[in-house]
């Protein structure tokens, strides 16, 4: 692997005119792939497996010419103080307003009056009232004229005194997340100039990472209304190739560096670079892909998509890595050494040249991360203890997770829908924002009425019901479909109860007469979703962290290694959890995340934190441990490779780290509840990832382990195959062609690693 990647390397930097095209030409294919792309409209979502789904499949089969993922909207409306909703004159406004909106747009399906016999929508003690209206297409297909329809449709009735708010989907629109992204490059900027000191260096990791992401983004967008992708699919792929993509450009820029202050010639230094750091970044480019890939394992479509792409996208920047950086390393020159680093070298070469002395490159020097990974093991129980001790605690409120998906309700309050949300609960019942659909498979039925009329009432007699709509049969008599309103919120554990209640009951009457119940609607849903998130997060752990297990075995020619290194990251990621449970959940500290309305945790949190945070995990394990691995196959005694792997690692995973805190953390500032706590939950866990477990945790554990760390049985060294991630056999083969070539011991001590 690493003989491959060097040739690879000096391929790049001598032909960089030829790569940088091939590159360039990628990016413009791409883009006018993207732009002259199809919009992608669509933004299904379905949960293959969940009875949910299966009501939703009937309801499309057996009410045809219904779309069944309009969106839809509820325009709410309050009274004056002292006055009610059904005086004449108030009456008269909302009827108007019913008028409006359909003579509104061509994309309205239905608007029903409140006051329709009916179907009445009016609270009882008359104060507040609700227009429900649906759309032909889903809120992504709603043309502006149409949202500024319905946005507008109460402004007289405001003026007259009234209260009018919005809610549903029909406003949903994708959170702009532009500027946080402009942040994270910015903060990246700035962290690469700090670390290398060279606005060369600093800048080649963002071009390149912008390159390999543009690729991705832009294939993903010219593809989108082909494959049916969602349109986060683009935002999470961007998300990961971003970081991913200044991370392996830095391990690779930052070697590079090395390898000429060892005073190799530019090309040289180039290939053993890509050959060394660049078979690092291979495989920790692997355990991402695996980690994303791993999604397929859930059985959610989109979730499975945004993997997948995602996953390509880390396979771009693992290319853009091994090819277009030593590509750019050869434009850059000299300059991608710092000014000052430049002159020390002149002057020494300067002084070696008078004094007739052979130059060998700049000895090792003391910084930040050996004088830590000294102090680490000078007091490694003391580190560790208080590493596992401080995450533990953290961890606590995990056991307390408990998992749904946001809704109105977790709005901030000072928006429509919230407001909207608030007003419904308050006039109709906390339940009444989240209604369950029965749908009643009347196919094998003998008597059917008497099967309605039994499973309404028998529904009715549940305690955390409020009303049963009665049922109301399709044109063909083999389907019916009914209205529960809960008493509970939508996201209650009362709630979830009635949805099973509801299904138990289908269980005994299709035992009993034949005909079938199933509970749908957008809360059985969330319902099925969170049961399905949880019961394949353990799945999903298993074959992510045991894939990635063997990966890292073939990595390190180690067992304890690999282990110690799935253990850190089980425990950064509970810690992150109990983190998430604490501040969205329960509340703690959340006014100064912006947290308005805790609640359960978003159900696909868990796995996606998983997905995410254990790629980027493993990458900071690679980049640290494999030069310790090398320092250790080269001679250096445990003790001395720990120092050296954090003289060369620890800065950059330290600046790769900040940079990806700093990015993630720029969504907390969104007014989206669930991008806020996405944001928040990546960033906590790569802080307690890289800075407590990969560089406190890991080195104290390797320096208790010593020796033992790199054991492995002779039967299966010889099992696994040898990548030679660590350069040993490429560090052979160029000290074997050195001394053919008649170089002699000074050019053997000049080529050394």
């Amino acid at each position: 692997m690493a003989t491959f990647l060097y040739s690879i390397g000096r391929f790049a930097f001598r032909r960089r005119r030829l790569v940088a095209l091939v590159w360039v030409a990628l990016l413009a294919i791409a883009g006018v792939g993207a732009a002259t792309a199809s919009t992608a409209t669509s933004n299904s979502f379905s949960i293959p497996g969940t009875e949910a789904q299966r009501a939703f499949d009937l309801l499309e089969e057996r009410y045809p010419g219904q779309s069944a993922d309009g969106a839809s909207a509820r325009v709410v409306f309050k009274a004056p103080e002292g006055e009610k909703i059904t005086a004449p004159e108030n009456a008269a406004e909302v009827s108007g307003i019913v008028k409006e909106l359909q003579d509104g747009s061509d994309q309205i399906a239905s608007v029903a009056d409140p006051f329709d016999k009916k179907a009445p929508a009016v609270s009882q003690d008359g104060t507040t009232a609700y227009i429900s209206v649906t759309y032909d297409v889903s809120s992504f297909e709603l043309t502006e004229e149409t949202r500024d329809s319905l946005k507008n449709a109460g402004n007289d009735a405001r003026e007259g005194g009234m209260t009018v708010e919005i809610g549903g989907d029909a406003l949903m629109v994708m959170p702009e997340t532009g500027i946080t992204e402009v942040i994270g490059v910015v903060v990246a900027g700035i962290v690469l100039v700090i670390t290398f000191g060279s606005l060369v260096a600093a800048g080649l990791p963002l071009i390149t990472a912008l390159i390999g992401v543009g690729i991705g983004v832009s294939a993903i967008t010219a593809l989108a209304s082909v494959m049916d992708l969602g349109s986060t699919t683009a935002t999470l792929a961007m998300m990961i190739g971003l970081a991913v993509g200044i991370d392996y450009a830095l391990f690779i820029v930052s070697r590079y560096r090395a390898e000429l202050a060892e005073g190799r010639e530019r090309e040289e230094a180039a290939g053993r670079a890509v050959g060394t750091a660049g078979s690092a970044v291979v495989f920790a480019g692997l355990t991402v892909v695996i980690a994303l890939a791993g999604l397929t394992v859930v059985n959610i479509p989109i979730l499975t998509k945004m993997g997948l792409a995602a996953a390509g996208t880390v396979v771009l920047a693992v290319l853009v890595a091994i090819t277009l950086i030593p590509a750019f390393l050869g434009f850059a020159g000299e300059r991608i050494v710092s000014r000052k680093d430049r002159k020390a070298r002149k002057a020494a070469a300067e002084q070696a040249a008078a004094t007739g002395e052979v130059l060998v490159g700049d000895a090792p020097r003391d910084n930040g991360g050996t004088r830590w990974s000294r102090f680490v093991q000078r007091r490694p129980v003391m580190v560790l203890l208080a590493g596992v001790i401080g995450l533990g605690v953290i961890a606590i409120p995990a056991a307390s997770l408990e998992m749904g998906l946001p809704d109105d309700g977790a709005q901030p309050t000072s928006t429509s829908p919230r407001k909207a949300y608030d007003l419904l609960s308050d006039g109709f019942g906390p339940g009444f924002n989240g209604p369950l659909v029965g749908v009643v498979d009347l196919k094998n039925s003998d008597d059917q009425d008497a099967v309605l009329q039994r499973i309404t009432g028998e529904i009715q007699k549940n305690d955390h019901v409020a009303i049963v709509t009665p049922p109301a049969p399709n044109d063909a008599g083999d389907t019916a479909t009914f209205q529960v309103i809960p008493k509970d919120r939508p996201n209650s554990t009362e709630t979830e109860t009635l949805v099973h209640d509801i299904r138990d009951l289908g269980d005994t009457l299709k035992s009993e007469d034949g005909a079938e119940v199933f509970v749908t609607g957008a809360t059985a849903m969330n319902i099925d979703f969170s049961e399905k998130m949880n019961d394949a997060l353990l799945p999903y752990l298993a074959l992510v962290v045991g894939l990635a297990f063997l990966l890292l075995m073939v990595v390190f020619r180690s067992i304890l290694v690999p282990l110690k290194a799935a253990l850190g990251f089980l425990l950064s990621m509970v810690a992150a959890l109990g983190a998430v449970v604490a501040v969205f959940q329960w509340g703690w500290l959340g006014g100064l995340f912006g947290v308005e309305q805790p609640g359960p945790i978003m159900s696909v949190m868990p796995i996606l934190m998983v997905g995410v945070v254990f790629g980027l995990a493993m990458d900071y394990e690679v980049f640290l441990v494999t030069r310790m691995r090398e320092a250790y196959v080269h001679g250096e005694s445990p003790s001395e490779a720990i120092t050296t792997g954090f003289r060369h690692g620890a800065r950059v995973v330290t600046a790769a780290a900040v940079i990806m805190i700093a990015v993630f953390a720029g969504f907390i500032g969104s007014s989206e509840q669930m991008i806020k706590m996405i944001g928040f939950g990546l960033a906590i866990a790569v802080f307690f990832d890289a800075f407590v477990v990969r560089m406190a945790i890991v080195p104290a554990v390797l320096a208790l382990l010593g020796k033992r760390a790199w054991w492995l049985p002779r039967w299966l060294d010889r099992a696994l195959p040898d990548f030679d991630v660590e350069g040993d056999k490429l560090r052979k083969k160029l000290d074997g062609d050195a001394a053919e070539g008649g170089s002699g011991k000074e050019e053997r001590e000049t080529v050394s690693v």
